[in-house]
């Protein structure tokens, strides 16, 4: 089963694609293709995760990567977590957007009482979600590794509240670092519970790594990978150095603010250009249609954060932010 929806051309190269990860299948948590390596020491649970999207394979690299190292966390727990497997294991990059997800996006649904919901649907999403669902809620901080429809410099995505753009500085990423509310049509992972809760101590980014099938986006994955885990102190001072050294992400870190999520009211949403993402709009431009309503760029200047191609009613078609 497939969404229909999803069948729209490809028109970028397929440079990369997934490990096999079959090998991972069988973890130590009680859930499938996810692992938990446990020092037995005091320390945070970190929690990286991969494939959320089926179609975005840096995030599944960076895991398998570190599967093949010798490293060890030496306080507190790193859980390692293919997502919608079922997604992963369907792609084929004759038709790469098609398994984006099966039946509805996996990370819509981390919203408050949503996967309680016994009237939802039962999707193969929805049942993944409740799957990981304990192993998501006790984690203390979350990496949620996620590449882009078109290319674009890679993006942090800080989520609601400061404390996400102060782990950003302090995970050290040369980026720029998005501050946003996500989507209208549901919650994001990175956002569930205690980590968009400004009291708690919990909290995660998102990290948007470059095109999907860029080579590229595997290299900010595993070096995105690398700083987190080395900021959470769980890993030996050398954990990762060596790869460090041969970075070549030189982009320079600055934020900006999402103020407006455009949510696409009809299915006659057209832009007015093929934007890219991180286009940097006058006030007042226009950006595209939806129906009769004008979009027009608010601020001075508007950027463009990750327009989309599936312009399905109840979407996001484009978040607009301006400079921090």
């Amino acid at each position: 089963m497939a969404d229909s929806r999803l069948d729209y051309a490809n028109e970028y190269p397929v440079e990369i694609t997934g490990p096999d990860i079959s090998p991972y299948k069988k973890g130590n948590t009680g859930i499938d293709y996810i692992h938990t390596f446990d020092s037995k020491k005091p320390g945070p649970h970190v929690l990286v995760s991969a494939v959320v999207h089926g179609n975005e394979p840096c995030g599944a690299i960076a895991i398998d990567w570190f599967m093949k190292q010798s490293h060890r966390p030496i306080q507190g727990k790193l859980s390692l977590a293919f997502m919608n497997v079922e997604a992963y294991l369907a792609f084929d990059p004759k038709n790469p957007n098609r398994t984006r997800w099966v039946e509805e996006d996996f990370n819509r649904l981390w919203g408050p009482g949503v996967l309680q919901d016994s009237s939802r649907k039962k999707t193969c999403e929805f049942v993944r979600a409740n799957e990981v669902l304990p192993i998501v809620a006790e984690a203390d901080l979350l990496l949620d590794i996620h590449s882009m429809q078109k290319p674009c410099v890679p993006l942090m995505m800080a989520g609601m509240v400061d404390k996400g753009r102060e782990l950003a500085k302090a995970v050290g990423m040369n980026m720029s670092t998005i501050t946003d509310s996500g989507h209208k049509e549901g919650m994001r992972m990175r956002d569930f519970n205690g980590f968009s809760d400004p009291s708690s101590k919990k909290n995660a980014l998102l990290v948007e790594c470059g095109q999907h099938w860029e080579k590229s986006s595997e290299e900010i994955a595993i070096e995105t990978f690398i700083r987190f885990i080395r900021h959470s102190g769980i890993m030996q001072p050398d954990f990762g150095l060596e790869y460090l050294s041969q970075s070549k992400n030189k982009e320079q870190m600055r934020f900006f603010k999402v103020g407006m999520a455009v949510t696409i009211k009809t299915d006659k949403f057209v832009f007015s250009k093929d934007w890219q993402g991180f286009d940097h709009l006058a006030k007042g431009t226009l950006i595209g249609n939806d129906g009769d309503e004008p979009i027009l760029a608010p601020y001075e200047p508007t950027v463009l954060i990750m327009p989309t191609k599936r312009l399905f009613p109840g979407l996001t078609a484009v978040r607009l932010a301006h400079p921090l």
